[in-house]
């Protein structure tokens, strides 16, 4: 019977059950369906990333009714707030670009479905969805109905992971079984041992070592024969398809060896080629998930949150000490890190860092408030439901509604070689093969096979991110957190540093303050601690660090005003603390000094004069830099320590002040479109948009909970001076690359040379591959490590 494909799903049609719609056939009602959907929602294009990239979808009836029971769904949920729903889910079909093309523009087939993302390596699609509008049963449904259904496990909800993929283990474990047995069987033929291999016995014994290839040629090494064809099928040639051809006609070659009787055929050869391929794929998926463990485990943000202890006091711990029962304080623009209940009256909490969305929600007492919400306004109260999720606030931290859109080079350079490499590579095979097939058959084969196995880019595609996972590691071990190993690349192109003054060259930790003005009641400093306990900038944690603890009272309509300063109602009275114009002192002069300025109920009463210390290693670590970098000073603070600066600073450094939050930005951009490579260091509050609009942004984090996603590092205070440390790392570490790429095609250079002129014997060839995938491992490991300890005993 004749037979063709489904356009939807690619499965042979038998042409009397064939479908016709649209000039074009299908193998059943459901692909039909499917792309009568896809048709309706001018989402077409799905096919034109690959050819039949669909799945049939299933029957599934009542399978998911259970999505019906609210119970059930919310334990599923990831997060639910208001009519705003974001759930995770395991697709084990998503195998492609279009794929990921047709699950990230779910919204246009269902509406109220807000945004959806692909997770490639996990297989996974994060939706968030308006719980008004659409219910999970029917996104579920939905996913079904294009032949994506998900794979959900009521039995471990609450850690649910799709089943682990244990093929590659099971297809080392029969290519290692086949390759031992058949170098077993062989051991007379390599011996020539004549009295027992008697003619009776020869047949026997290579058809039986025949029979066991079979399982390695078949099973073993079907991935690459599937990569290979997906990759020609798309148009697109992957290092899979020289492979796949070198084991195709190894095979080949053995089996008209035994048929025709000319020899034992290599099967011993093709079965360990297979063994040795497969155990180096072993080692870079391992390797690759120990760097992903090193990163996820070192990678703890370096914030604290204020811990209320049962006899009333306050301290700071880290956010992964936090227990299940524990009460929180959290603080005007603080990151809420744990689940947990709201103990406060009310709270108005803004989760746009989780959903994208920037309206803010009002809580009231007794309600759940999630991870990942920032507190706007007073200071509240809440008690943790589950320890902290550091997997959690990383992914918020890398949640693409606050990605920077920069193109990522490195993963550019290693595509670009691979995609020529491999065309080169078959012609060089192709041609030693012509060359020698005139001299000696047996040589010939052995060059075109030894070609195809030896000049593997495997080593080239590593160099890259094995080199920066490390440096990831490295700098993560010396508190030094950077979003993602694109900022090695960035770090190491700045050409300009943009320095904050407040929270970031001084300390919040110790400073000289002193107070002028009318006296202070004690009543009044009760009022102006409780003020200052729920704003988070700099110079109000210094202040509230330095007022006795004389107790504390409910404050309301409590409002921090970026760049000017904090006001709330305090039983009755109306606080403003912060700036001399803010309070209402009009003769004060704004050049003099550093300040912050009270008044109660409209009355101004005086000002706490700062005297800051600046961080330690400050001086020495501007003169290290002025040689290679401009450096600049922005403060959002008068010009009163302009002549201390000047003398702690080198000459060249320019000082600006009196900068308002958007001034910082508009000063960066200035910058940037003059051509400078820019990294702002700012301490995460009033330098928020700074840090966004910078090519590198450094938070500096002391032990606050505040947390912002528009920076690219988070450093911690006592590492500050480590800063020009980092620097001249991240530069090294593009040297280390450069010098694998080098080293990688050496590699290939040296091993095509043996393998055309037909020294190289195809075994040897399989099994030195993988240790070329070592070698680079072992060498970028071992360089950036070097640099590491050479820079630290410089700086020492």
């Amino acid at each position: 019977m004749d037979t063709q494909n489904c356009f939807h799903c690619g499965l042979d049609i038998v042409k009397e059950a064939e479908i016709l719609f649209d000039a074009k056939t299908f193998c059943c009602a459901g692909c039909k369906t499917v792309y009568e959907i896809f048709s309706l929602n001018d989402l077409t294009s799905y096919y034109d990333f690959e050819k039949s990239p669909g799945a049939t979808p299933q029957e599934i009836k009542g399978k998911y009714d259970f999505l019906e029971n609210e119970n059930i769904v919310a334990k599923l949920l990831e997060f639910q707030e208001d009519t705003t729903a974001i759930v995770s889910l395991s697709i084990p079909h998503i195998h492609c670009s279009s794929c990921i093309w047709i699950l990230e523009n779910l919204q246009r087939l269902q509406k109220g479905i807000s945004n959806s993302q692909v997770n490639f390596p996990e297989k996974k699609v994060r939706i968030i969805y308006n719980s008004n509008e659409v219910s999970l049963s029917e996104i579920v449904q939905l996913l079904c109905s294009i032949g994506y259904e998900p794979y959900i496990s009521l039995e471990n909800y609450e850690t649910t992971k799709a089943k682990t993929d244990r093929s590659l283990t099971y297809k080392l474990g029969v290519a290692f079984f086949c390759f031992g047995n058949i170098m077993l069987l062989s051991f007379p033929e390599y011996f020539e041992v004549k009295e027992f291999w008697l003619d009776n016995y020869k047949p026997f014994f290579r058809w039986l070592i025949f029979a066991l290839s079979l399982p390695s040629f078949l099973y073993s090494a079907s991935g690459y024969y599937v990569s290979a064809y997906k990759s020609i099928k798309s148009g697109m040639l992957n290092i899979d398809i020289p492979i796949a051809l070198g084991i195709v006609v190894f095979f080949i070659r053995s089996t008209v060896d035994i048929v025709m009787d000319y020899g034992s055929g290599f099967f011993d050869s093709l079965t360990g080629l297979v063994f040795f391929m497969l155990l180096g794929k072993m080692f870079q998926i391992k390797t690759y998930s120990f760097l992903s463990f090193e990163r996820d485990f070192k990678s703890y943000f370096p914030v604290a949150v204020t811990r209320i202890n049962t006899d009333a006091s306050e301290e700071s711990v880290a956010v992964y000490d936090i227990q299940k029962g524990d009460r929180l304080l959290i603080r005007n623009q603080e990151l809420i890190p744990v689940d947990g209940i709201l103990i406060s009256e009310n709270a108005t909490i803004d989760y746009s860092f989780v959903t994208g969305e920037a309206i803010p929600i009002n809580k009231k007492s007794g309600d759940k408030v999630f991870a990942g919400g920032k507190q706007i306004g007073e200071v509240i109260e809440m008690e943790v439901l589950f320890s902290v999720s550091q997997s959690y606030l990383t992914q918020l931290w890398s949640n693409d509604v606050f990605q920077k859109n920069v193109e990522q080079k490195h993963k550019n350079i290693t595509d670009s070689i691979s995609r020529y490499f491999t065309p080169i590579l078959l012609l060089i095979a192709f041609v030693g093969f012509a060359y020698w097939i005139f001299k000696d058959a047996n040589t010939a084969f052995n060059v075109f096979t030894a070609v195809l196995i030896v000049a593997c880019p495997c080593a080239l595609a590593l160099t890259a991110p094995f080199t920066l996972g490390n440096v990831l590691r490295i700098v993560g071990k010396q508190k030094f957190y950077l979003k993602n190993a694109l900022v090695i690349e960035q770090l190491a192109k700045v050409d300009t540093i943009v320095f904050d003054k407040t929270g970031t060259i001084t300390t919040n930790k110790k400073s000289n303050i002193s107070y002028e003005g009318e006296p202070l009641s004690e009543a009044n400093l009760i009022r102006i601690k409780s003020v200052l306990r729920a704003s988070n900038h700099p110079l109000s944690r210094m202040l509230y660090d330095f007022l006795p603890d004389v107790g504390k009272v409910k404050i309301s309509d409590f409002e921090e005003i970026t760049g000017k300063g904090i006001q709330a109602k305090v039983v009755g009275n109306f606080i403003r603390i912060g700036s001399a114009a803010f309070a209402g002192n009009s003769e004060e002069n704004s050049g003099l000094q550093t300040s912050v300025h009270i008044q109660i109920n409209g009355e101004y009463y005086g000002k706490y004069i700062f005297k800051n210390e600046y961080r330690e290693g400050l001086e020495q670590l501007f003169n290290s830099l002025k040689s290679k970098y401009e450096i600049k000073v922005l403060s959002g603070d008068n010009a009163g320590e302009k002549a201390a600066l000047g003398q702690l600073l080198p000459k060249s450094t320019e000082l600006v002040f009196n900068q308002k939050p958007e001034q910082k930005l508009e000063f960066i951009r200035q910058l940037q479109e003059s051509g400078k490579n820019v990294m702002m260091v700012g301490d995460g509050l009033n330098d928020a948009g700074a840090l966004a609009q910078s090519n590198v942004g450094i938070s500096i984090s002391e032990n606050v909970n505040v947390f912002s996603p528009a920076c690219d590092a988070i450093l911690e205070a006592s590492q500050f001076e480590k800063l020009d440390y980092f620097l001249k790392f991240s530069k090294k570490a593009m040297l280390v690359i450069k010098m694998s790429f080098g080293l990688s095609l050496l590699y290939n250079v040296v091993g095509l040379t043996f393998a055309v002129t037909g020294k190289l014997e195809p075994l040897v060839a399989a099994i030195i591959m993988p240790l070329s995938t070592v070698t680079i491992v072992s060498f970028v490991t071992l360089m950036s490590n070097y640099y590491a300890r050479k820079l630290i005993k410089v700086r020492s």
